[in-house]
């Protein structure tokens, strides 16, 4: 597929990083990314050639064997896969390896970098992300699953939500109460973060039915007398939060940027069919009721790209962008699902079809308007932190 103009201006370095995810990304046509959404198959093959040209490791510490690049290199990397037509089945195969494990690598001591970070960078081990709960929500500081120390191990139990990828996952990044809410000085403290192997005699992970990304699953997770041993708790006891709350903002840049390039997806296909679809004795695409909501959309993906990436740099530079990365993802979020919404409608009654394959890329554009946070809680976020309002929850 070929990208459509960008206002983007990346140097060198980051337009090779670009090319080369894109040869890659060429050998997955549309017709793979529709099998694995019919059919619920995890695209194995696609995950294991990003992880043979090193891309799983393009944010990770070169000591470990990764490149040692910035979230703005990750970004390139996750949008370019997300513009090449696989949409969030195929950024979210590979999305936790590419940031999640940043926790590990900020607070994690150096036998665990040696002996966690190798693994998933090669794509050997396959990790999931639980954090999530039923009766929590975004309500972090609400977690209910316990890990109750025993000697030099941790046991634990309860139940996890939306865990993306666990039926195939080695390890898991959990989070769990190890002080009662009520003995500790703040709600969000007593929490304690641990990668561990993912034992399946403990864990039962069972999918979530859901509306696109059939290829990527999400479960629910019931945890029963997990043993984890003291060794794979990342960092202090009791400061997990503070250790999840280092990489938000990452993740969101990361959203918004796999959102825009699916976006800027939808929006290739519109333009060509505009141009080829002739009703009436002449293409759909010289009326200005098919043009202009698809010129208004790359518009609006181009605006929430420069923040995105702007949030980026922000975060390589080591300065605050918290502001930034939830605006974009925001922003990204909403001009993305515009752009699919605006892209299906132009196809008029194909878009509905299979065949044209804008009706997956409207279904999945829905995820990053959702997870992993509301857009309601990112507009409390910049009206409390950037515009000084009182808290409204």
């Amino acid at each position: 597929m070929m990208p459509l103009p960008s206002s983007m201006d990346f140097n060198e370095s980051q337009k090779a990083i670009q090319d080369s995810v894109r040869r890659i990304c060429a050998r997955f046509d549309d017709a793979y990314w529709a099998r694995t959404d019919e059919t619920g198959v995890f695209p194995e093959d696609f995950a294991a050639a990003l992880a043979d040209g090193g891309w799983l490791g393009v944010a990770m510490p070169e000591a470990v064997g990764g490149a040692g690049l910035g979230l703005t290199e990750a970004a390139i990397v996750m949008q370019t896969i997300a513009e090449s037509g696989a949409g969030f089945s195929g950024a979210s195969a590979v999305h936790l390896n590419i940031f999640g494990p940043m926790p590990i690598v900020k607070f994690g001591t150096e036998e665990q970098h040696q002996r966690f970070l190798p693994r998933l960078i090669s794509g050997q081990d396959k990790s999931c992300f639980a954090v999530t709960e039923p009766n929590s929500g975004l309500d972090t500081a609400s977690l209910q699953t316990k890990a109750e120390k025993q000697g030099d191990k941790y046991i634990v139990h309860g139940r996890k939500i939306w865990t993306t990828g666990a039926q195939r996952a080695d390890t898991l990044l959990l989070i769990a109460r190890t002080t009662p809410k009520e003995q500790c000085a703040k709600p969000t403290h007593g929490l304690s973060l641990f990668y561990t192997r993912f034992d399946r005699t403990k864990i039962e992970a069972q999918p979530i039915p859901k509306m696109g990304r059939k290829a990527v699953e999400c479960n629910t997770l019931f945890i029963d007398g997990l043993e984890i041993p003291q060794e794979d708790r990342i960092g202090e006891e009791g400061k997990g939060f503070q250790y999840l709350l280092a990489g938000l903002n990452p993740e969101r840049v990361l959203f918004a940027v796999e959102a825009i390039g699916l976006g800027r997806a939808a929006l290739g296909k519109a333009a060509r069919y505009a141009q080829e679809r002739v009703v009436f004795g002449r293409p759909i695409g010289q009326n200005q009721g098919v043009q202009h909501p698809l010129a208004r959309s790359w518009a609006q993906l181009e605006a929430a790209n420069l923040l995105a990436f702007q949030a980026a740099a922000l975060y390589d530079a080591g300065r605050e962008c918290g502001a930034q990365a939830n605006a974009a993802k925001y922003l990204g979020a909403e001009a993305g699902f515009e752009a699919c919404e605006a892209t299906l409608l132009a196809h008029g009654g194909m878009g509905y079809a299979k065949e044209y394959h804008v009706e997956r890329y409207f279904r999945e554009a829905m995820i990053a308007r959702i997870a992993p946070v509301s857009r309601e809680m990112i507009l409390n976020y910049i009206a409390e932190r950037v515009l000084g309002l009182p808290k409204s929850y």
